[in-house]
């Protein structure tokens, strides 16, 4: 049993291909969990460990779609001329910095320009109702205009 580089994708430690189906990558987790639990395995315990967590890695990473669907989007940036759908074939290629950065949640990223400006104008919305609501409580005729509401609504219950 090969030692696995840090640099492989989690397909390639499940050794299934990027378009495998969920059952496709339990069977390949079964298997794989056989050959590096540390309490089956041949392998030295610091190196069982240490393989076994890189599976459980790629297992809770491509059994969650969301997940799943983050992690392909992070390999297709970062490899976009060199992608395969053949596991172990430009995997040199896709740097630590991939398989890293599936950890991070697909809610955690900056936001876009559209984003920070629909932020903005709800801002701007939000304290012009608080100016308006403030104004109108203050005004006489403001004041005059609450009580028929709360006439109008007395007389309907």
């Amino acid at each position: 049993m090969a030692h696995l580089s840090p640099s492989r994708t989690h397909y390639d430690v499940l050794e299934v291909a990027p378009t495998a189906s969920l059952a496709e990558i339990r069977r390949a987790y079964r298997e794989k969990s056989k050959l590096y639990h540390p309490d089956t395995t041949t392998l030295p315990v610091a190196i069982a460990r240490e393989e076994f967590h890189r599976l459980n890695e790629a297992y809770a990473v491509l059994t969650n779609p969301e997940q799943r669907q983050w992690y392909d989007l992070q390999l297709r940036l970062r490899a976009p001329s060199k992608q395969s759908s053949t596991p172990g074939i430009g995997g040199s290629s896709r740097s630590q910095g991939s398989v890293r950065s599936s950890a991070i949640p697909p809610d955690d990223r900056p936001l876009s320009p559209g984003e920070l400006f629909a932020l903005f104008i709800l801002g701007v919305t939000f304290i012009g109702c608080l100016v308006l609501a403030v104004i109108v409580g203050l005004s006489q005729q403001g004041q005059e205009w609450i009580l028929q509401i709360v006439s109008r609504i007395s007389e309907l219950g």
